[in-house]
């Protein structure tokens, strides 16, 4: 089941067939080690966590403790297009990305 916070929509753990169906293990992949920098999506992105816990701070949520959306090793995860946000990574992050 997808639950969308702050804009971001996160499916937690789908089942392998979602996966295949949207063709996930065949997008390009991207990583990085833990660090905190800002981003703007220029397109919209999905993406398929590998690996890794990230807390994402959308500009302009308010900045309080509620103001993020975890996400983490087996999320299927969509951003909107003009999104500028900060990314907090906690744990080594490994991930499939399309932008459309």
């Amino acid at each position: 089941m997808a639950t969308e916070k702050l804009g971001i929509r996160v499916e937690r753990n789908p089942p392998e067939s979602r996966l295949s169906e949207l063709g996930v293990r065949q997008w390009p992949k991207w990583g990085c080690e833990k660090s905190k920098f800002p981003w703007t999506y220029s397109a919209k992105e999905t993406c398929y966590l590998l690996q890794g816990k990230v807390k994402v701070y959308p500009d302009g949520a308010g900045g309080g403790e509620e103001d993020f959306v975890e996400i983490a090793a087996g999320d299927l995860v969509v951003f909107p297009m003009g999104m500028s946000c900060t990314w907090d990574v906690a744990e080594v992050v490994d991930k499939h990305y399309k932008f459309e």
